[in-house]
């Protein structure tokens, strides 16, 4: 028997979604993404149960395929033939592989090298106009808000509100598969989109019956780009986690409503505590992600060893593919290659068998 097929963001949730019969009902295959049960990070952290929601099995390999499909869609009834964002990476790929799938034009806007090769490199299969920036991301996001106000063109960042009402259907999700929300949800915090989308989901769900809790919001941003740990913006962010390398996030008050309201917390995590998560989740629990993936595993194990972790159930969001970084791959890992003659001796010694 086969599985049923991957209906898309705008089919599965069109009763949450600001859609209207003129929304051309897009998709490719976003949303729907696994809720993976930790086999070894769950036994260190002594939690009763941490799950990792796997938003790398979106189309482009992140969790910006969510709100994007919703995004696009509503700019193409608007009637816009042309969108504009400002990345540091994963928007642009799925704003370009979106704008791809319906025949529009994409733009891009990206801090000059500062983008990881392999976000980049979506960007430029999916046919986008790409611009490097002289400057920060912040710097970046500027000038695309300033264009869009004279230009017919669609800004599809995260201060669009149609992407936040994509992304939160990644908490009627988790709803969904444990038939209730976690008791904390840890996620990465960069631009403060994300946090902001699953807050309103899970407010959402409780309001619906869905659930009958809301978890508390446990945001990690990386050492180097935390202005909301700090209360100021950073000038020139920098970490090795290129996707949440934001020194003024769009999102910042609406991401401390979501820490506020739920009871929970913005911390920062050092590179070298997401580079440690980053090996860990790849070693012992099989799942390749990118640096700022392993934020939010790099967050819980530091409150776990300050003694601040409460237990229950833990839902940590894993929101990037590691294939979109696989400069940091090979430069924070030791590889083990063995050269070996073509015979099956030499294979066997070099097997050590």
């Amino acid at each position: 028997m086969t599985e049923p097929h991957r209906r898309g963001v705008l089919a599965r949730w069109a009763e949450v979604l600001p859609l209207t019969p003129q929304t051309p009902r897009i998709t490719l295959g976003e949303g729907e993404t696994p809720l993976v049960r930790s086999v070894a990070i769950e036994r260190e952290l002594g939690l009763d149960e941490l799950w990792f929601k796997l938003e790398s099995s979106n189309p482009t390999g992140s969790f910006k395929d969510r709100g994007m499909v919703v995004a696009v869609a509503k700019a193409i009834e608007r009637g816009s033939k042309a969108v504009l964002c400002a990345s540091t990476g994963n928007t642009s790929a799925s704003a370009a592989a979106y704008a791809a799938h319906c025949g529009i034009e994409a733009s891009i806007l990206v801090p000059e090298g500062r983008v990881a090769a392999g976000k980049l490199a979506q960007a430029v299969a999916f046919g986008a106009r790409i611009v490097e920036v002289e400057g920060s991301f912040d710097d970046a996001l500027r000038l695309a808000l300033e264009v869009v106000e004279t230009q017919p063109i669609a800004l599809v960042n995260s201060v669009n509100p149609d992407r936040i009402e994509g992304q939160k259907t990644a908490a009627y999700e988790i709803c969904e598969t444990l038939t209730d929300a976690p008791d904390a949800l840890a996620i990465p915090v960069g631009n403060a989109g994300n946090i902001t989308a699953y807050w309103k989901g899970f407010v959402e769900c409780a309001a619906l019956d869905y659930a009958s809790l809301h978890p508390r919001m446990l945001g990690f941003q990386a050492a180097g780009a935390a202005p909301i740990v700090q209360g100021a913006p950073v000038e020139n962010p920098q970490t090795v986690a290129t996707a949440i390398r934001i020194g003024k996030p769009a999102s910042w008050k609406t991401a401390e409503q979501a820490r506020d309201e739920s009871g929970g917390l913005i911390e920062a995590v050092t590179d070298e505590e997401i580079l440690d998560a980053y090996r860990l989740l790849a070693s012992k629990e099989g799942l390749f992600v990118e640096p700022a993936s392993a934020a939010s595993v790099a967050g819980l194990r530091k409150l776990n060893r300050a003694g601040a972790l409460q237990g229950g159930r833990i839902v940590a969001v894993l929101t990037g593919s590691g294939l979109k970084d696989p400069e940091t791959a090979k430069e924070h890992n030791a590889i083990d290659v063995v050269r070996a003659p073509a015979t099956l001796e030499g294979v066997q010694r070099a097997l050590g068998v």
